[in-house]
């Protein structure tokens, strides 16, 4: 799995679902918006519906509830993993990333388009609160 960089501030959701999707941000973000989705739109980050029905369109499969996160050896193979988990405006925000289990590498694919690598191995300094498993298709 490629990183993809978000081309928009708020634009980590349609990043992480280009990534896990092999598209790119181009593609997921026209997809969403004929699924009348944008990153402009709070529930990208603050609800999982987008999300799901975005990734659903690709073909990939998540469940409908979030698991807790516990450690980063509980993860599965792949998951979109809900991080600076914090409240605004009375509203839960997070900011996507994907965390992927590849072989013999762990690794998390961070969007952001500021980070000097989109591959992150630094666990410890992340804090994730909650996850979905993501079922990618064959």
């Amino acid at each position: 799995m490629k990183p993809v960089v978000q081309k928009e501030r708020t634009g980590c959701g349609i990043a992480a679902v280009a990534a896990i999707a092999g598209v790119n941000y181009a593609r997921a973000k026209a997809v969403a918006a004929s699924l009348g989705i944008s990153a402009q739109d709070c529930k990208l980050w603050s609800e999982t519906a987008h999300i799901r029905r975005l990734l659903a369109s690709f073909g990939v499969e998540t469940p409908r509830v979030t698991r807790p996160f516990r450690s980063w050896s509980n993860l599965p193979d792949c998951a979109l993993l809900a991080i600076k988990w914090h409240q605004k405006e009375e509203r839960p925000s997070w900011h996507w990333v994907v965390f992927v289990r590849d072989g013999q590498r762990t690794f998390v694919l961070d969007s952001k388009a500021t980070l000097k690598t989109s591959v992150r191995t630094d666990f410890g300094r992340m804090k994730p609160r909650w996850f979905l498993a993501v079922t990618r298709p064959r």
